[in-house]
């Protein structure tokens, strides 16, 4: 299941995705994320979806890849879709013992569950077809008016972006350490869910030491590299608009202004 965790890694390619300017996959990453919440149809979703297996095809990522990366989040799927069914009060289709399950329900239910799954899938093609540096610059870039008022951008999209880029490195070094407690006789495996969850406690304090050394290892490398942050600091690539990005953000602002609008819109052609 650690290898199933897609968040953080970088899959190269040299695809129209990837030449994408690092700014407008984040402004683009931004209307998708709102673009879901504001739609409230299946259909509308099943246009998404289609958009979105078009995209990943574009970008020639597996299409695998991107729906392992579902996994690890799935007890907070489901977690999600019976908390809705359970609290959406409505009009009662059945009862559970004490729980009256609503039709109202069983709706928002499905339709959580839909936006978390492509929230996911969508989301996870950012840091796959843009590296860590590339998201950092265009991070940096997007947030620099806000320097005007003092505000520490730079040290913000520095943070963010090594707290993501060390994602897969903790995974890696979590499954070394269980791997390595599993050869002395321990067990994650066996037992119920809070079993399970008891048994991974051990693991938090080597994992957590391991992660405070490497932290040291990379502040001490900076300093060897004078390091200093923004200050005066030019880019080796400096970021730079070219024609694809305007049309690949026209084209998903139409598609963003199309579905955000659906319903009114199926509602004109059924008039």
């Amino acid at each position: 299941m650690l290898k199933d965790i897609t968040i953080g890694q970088y899959f190269p390619g040299d695809s129209f995705v990837h030449k994408l300017d690092p700014r407008i996959k984040l402004i683009i990453s931004i209307l998708y994320i709102i673009m879901l919440f504001m739609t409230d149809s299946y259909i509308a979703y099943l246009i998404v979806f289609i958009s979105l297996i078009f995209v990943i095809r574009i970008s020639k990522i597996p299409v695998g890849m991107i729906l392992k990366g579902i996994k690890p989040l799935k007890y907070i799927i489901l977690i999600t879709f019976l908390m809705n069914i359970i609290f959406t009060k409505g009009e009662t289709l059945f009862v559970l013992g004490p729980i009256a399950i609503a039709k109202e329900g069983i709706d928002m239910a499905a339709k959580m569950a839909i936006r978390l799954i492509m929230l996911i899938m969508g989301t996870s093609m950012l840091t796959l077809t843009t590296s860590p540096i590339q998201l950092t610059d265009g991070l940096e870039s997007l947030l620099s008016p806000l320097k005007k008022i003092g505000f520490p951008v730079h040290s913000l999209a520095m943070m963010m972006t090594i707290a993501i880029r060390f994602v897969p490195t903790l995974i890696e070094e979590m499954d070394k350490i269980m791997k390595a407690q599993m050869a002395r006789g321990a067990d994650f495996d066996t037992g119920n869910i809070f079993q399970r969850a008891k048994s991974l406690v051990p693991i938090l304090v080597p994992l957590f030491i391991s992660a405070l050394r490497r932290a040291d290892e990379l502040a001490t490398a900076m300093d060897a590299r004078c390091y200093r942050g923004d200050d005066g600091r030019t880019k080796l690539n400096p970021l730079k608009y070219e024609q694809r990005d305007f049309v690949a953000l026209f084209c998903y602002l139409v598609f963003f202004i199309l579905i955000a609008n659906f319903s009114r819109i199926q509602n004109l052609l059924i008039a």
